[in-house]
């Protein structure tokens, strides 16, 4: 069974969300425990080290990070895909690499264990 952890990017938009998208959210990651490389979809491009699964009647993202080594999924990002939107889930994604935000809350220890 691996151990579920957020990034606080991550949390922060769950946090965000109501009660009942929530609660469908943190079930959707709850089910990453059991087998999170069958379960999600690998992304392409620059977002090719993540994979993506659908939760909340299929209107939210949860894209994560599977480490194998230490049986860890990091769930980085939760939003919705909005092709062409500056928030859009992927664009959110591309430009937190570019940054280094993911990067930063993984060096300095900034991710939370989780659900």
């Amino acid at each position: 069974m691996y151990t579920i952890r957020l990034t606080l990017v991550a949390a922060d938009s769950l946090k965000k969300l109501d009660a009942t998208t929530q609660r469908q959210v943190i079930h959707k990651i709850e089910s990453l425990k059991q087998e999170p490389l069958l379960l999600g979809k690998p992304l392409k491009g620059p977002l090719k080290e993540y994979r993506s699964i659908r939760a909340a009647g299929q209107r939210y993202q949860i894209i994560y990070k599977v480490i194998e080594s230490e049986i860890i999924v990091v769930v980085v990002s939760i939003g919705i895909r909005k092709d062409g939107d500056k928030k859009d889930i992927y664009a959110l994604m591309k430009k937190y690499i570019k940054t280094g935000l993911l990067e930063q809350d993984a060096d300095h220890d900034m991710v939370q264990r989780a659900v």
